[in-house]
């Protein structure tokens, strides 16, 4: 993924799960339901009914291939057999599905996967590919680069702030020969999922450049014929909209012509209300408001050489928060009293040594001091002048 197109992609993933949490999926899923029942059967089939999985099993030196959701085979062959016999016995067993929506997965077993929960932050949504990586040596003996492996969400309870996921993993020594299987067969799947039951769990263990490139030809007539639709739509907004202007411009001629003044003259003394009132605000909150840059200025100047900052916070009441690590944390108490920006610094909570550093992890809070402005220099007094 390129830099340019991953921040597209993130608020598309958001997009997705916000839309996949909230009850409109339901919604429309019964809605288009009730009305395909009311289409003849040729339309129904010629607009289709989304995707249909099946489900690709290796046993022994057989494939074994049955729609998702049912008990029943749908067909069984050796992958002994010639890649072209092989292909034909898979076309069989899936004649009558529109290539479109016909989807492949090749199920492993439960056997043969790795599958710890995690509990994650709700930032790591954004990322979870990267955090399995970073979980593959801590949750199983293997390392990323030794593994198939995918992340998906769960729908359990978790803490305020966090999320339960499943990191499901496969060896790649079990799962590359697989794939040279079906490769050798000439047979392409759309997903390596891990089979529940009758149906799949729901990851894609397949690596990226062995997923297969489709065509949408009815995606496109769709998004066509809902350009076409919104076109429509926008003619007849502007063609009511015309309408309504044309038996409306006589009238609005005379009301514009006795308005005009009395607008102007509203919207300058308006505009100088504005602009007064801004300039004041302005000059207020500057004079009350100490920045970021002093207030980091000053800290950094105070604390020892050994100590240092990993967080510093500053909210609209004027608190400060900082957080850090320390030799000796609770001489910064002493560090911080002279200071001209800040006040009343203090540690809040306890301060606990961290163990890969061996130093003091504190934190502190503190109030920004209401009137931090220097005080104008006097001019120099005469010789002989009181000082």
């Amino acid at each position: 993924m390129s830099s340019a197109t991953q921040p597209l992609r993130l608020q598309l993933d958001r997009a997705r799960r916000a839309w996949r949490a909230s009850p409109l999926p339901r919604f429309f899923a019964w809605w288009g339901g009730e009305l395909t029942a009311l289409l003849p059967q040729r339309w129904r089939l010629m607009f289709g009914s989304g995707p249909s999985w099946y489900l690709l099993k290796p046993v022994g030196d057989d494939w074994q291939l049955h729609r998702a959701g049912r008990v029943d085979l749908t067909a069984q062959w050796s992958s002994q057999l010639d890649p072209a016999d092989q292909q034909v016995a898979f076309a069989d067993a899936v004649r009558g599905v529109d290539s479109e929506d016909l989807r492949v997965a090749l199920c492993l077993t439960p056997a043969e996967v790795l599958r710890p929960r995690l509990t994650l932050p709700l930032a790591a949504r954004d990322s979870l590919q990267q955090i399995g990586a970073f979980e593959m040596d801590r949750q199983t003996p293997f390392r990323a680069e030794q593994v198939r492996y995918d992340v998906r969400e769960l729908q359990l309870p978790a803490p305020a702030g966090r999320f339960a996921a499943e990191l499901v993993a496969v060896p790649r020594t079990t799962l590359d020969p697989l794939l040279a299987r079906l490769a050798s067969s000439g047979l392409q799947v759309d997903a390596v999922d891990v089979a529940v039951e009758q149906d799949r769990l729901g990851v894609n263990l397949l690596p990226a450049e062995l997923t297969p490139r489709r065509q949408h030809p009815r995606q496109r007539l769709n998004l066509a014929l809902g350009a076409a639709a919104i076109l429509l739509l926008v003619l007849s907004l502007l063609q009511f909209v015309h309408n309504r202007e044309s038996a409306l411009a006589q009238m609005r001629t005379e009301v514009e012509g006795m308005r005009a003044d009395a607008q102007q003259v509203a919207a300058l003394r308006q505009q100088l209300q504005d602009n007064a009132g801004a300039a004041g605000f302005l000059a207020q909150r500057k004079a009350r408001t100490v920045s970021a840059l002093a207030v980091l200025q000053d800290i950094s100047q105070r604390l020892p050489t050994t100590a240092w900052l990993e967080r510093l916070s500053i909210d609209n009441t004027g608190q400060v928060g900082f957080q850090g690590q320390s030799p000796q944390a609770a001489r910064l108490v002493d560090a911080l009293k002279g200071s001209t920006v800040l006040t009343d610094a203090n540690f809040q909570g306890t301060i606990q040594v961290d163990p890969s550093t061996g130093k003091e992890r504190f934190y502190m809070v503190a109030q920004l001091r209401k009137n931090t402005e220097p005080k104008p220099k006097a001019p120099p007094a005469a010789a002989g002048g009181a000082l």
